[in-house]
């Protein structure tokens, strides 16, 4: 994180009417980073990228991006780059005229020809936005977000509707802008996407922000988890562990690896075969589990 965050957020609040969406969120993501921030149904996440974004104002709080309000457009928007879930593009505009487009309106400067090649749509360069397939417009959207390079990209649900060579290419690209230095804001519900990629995760939940950390940070306070299955005559194994509907032994730890050494030890001892054998950390899916039974 450097001294000057590229985000800024302090005491966010955002209120419809007698309804609270977002209460007294902070957070902060720095230049170069990939900051992913995920939520619940209904946690404010949405609430809280539209007023990060420029298009939603706060209610009361304070947010900063590159030092400015995001709703002064003229300082923020030239150097920043949305790829909203729904873009709302004209469906009788060619994929070249949108492209060149949202890229005059945005004031920044690139060849369409070298993003139609990013997001591999230069065959389709002619076609009519009303004839794309789904996964094509996704990489429309994102062709338009990451126009003439931007500082800061915001990614709302980028690999929704794309396939596996599709999904990888998007990567790829975010990857190269990284490398140029961009920041990059995430929100997914692909949470393995999320765990794979972000810095550091924002968890939001019924309007605040519950969490925040690498994912190391966010699942070392749960169990590590052992699972396992035996034959039935074999003897009981010998750490405490659950037995499911369909036989398989759970185990749960905070010390997984010691764990996993006395379980591999017992099974060579006694010539027990550890049928479908899976250890591994906690998951993010894990953690939002966490939040809802702390809640319940």
């Amino acid at each position: 994180m450097t001294k000057t965050p590229v985000i800024d957020v302090r005491g966010l609040n955002v209120e419809y009417g007698d309804f609270q969406a977002v209460r007294n969120v902070s957070f902060q993501v720095g230049k170069g980073e990939l900051y992913a921030l995920l939520g619940t149904n209904g946690a404010g996440k949405t609430s809280t990228l539209e007023t990060v974004e420029g298009h939603r104002s706060a209610t009361s709080g304070t947010v900063r991006v590159f030092g400015h309000d995001p709703r002064e457009r003229r300082s923020v928007r030239p150097r920043m780059g949305v790829m909203l879930q729904e873009s709302g593009f004209s469906p009788d505009l060619t994929v070249r005229e949108t492209v060149r487009l949202i890229g005059s309106l945005t004031l920044r400067t690139d060849r369409v020809e070298r993003v139609l090649d990013v997001v591999d749509l230069t065959r389709k360069a002619d076609t009519k936005v009303s004839q794309l397939s789904g996964g094509e417009k996704r990489r429309l959207d994102f062709a338009t977000a990451v126009y003439g390079t931007p500082e800061l990209v915001f990614l709302d649900e980028p690999t929704t509707g794309l396939d596996i060579r599709s999904r990888d290419a998007l990567w790829e690209a975010v990857d190269r802008l990284r490398a140029d230095g961009s920041t990059i804001v995430l929100t997914t519900h692909y949470l393995e996407e999320a765990q794979q990629r972000a810095d550091r995760i924002g968890l939001m939940h019924r309007g605040t922000l519950r969490q925040e950390g690498t994912v190391a940070e966010l699942t070392r306070a749960l169990p590590s988890v052992i699972s396992f299955s035996l034959p039935a005559t074999a003897p009981e194994p010998p750490l405490p562990a659950t037995r499911e509907g369909d036989g398989t032994f759970v185990v749960e730890t905070l010390g997984l690896q010691k764990d996993l050494h006395t379980l591999l030890g017992w099974a060579q001892d006694h010539a027990v075969e550890l049928r479908g054998l899976e250890a591994g950390p906690t998951r993010l899916d894990d953690v939002f589990r966490a939040l809802d039974t702390a809640d319940a």
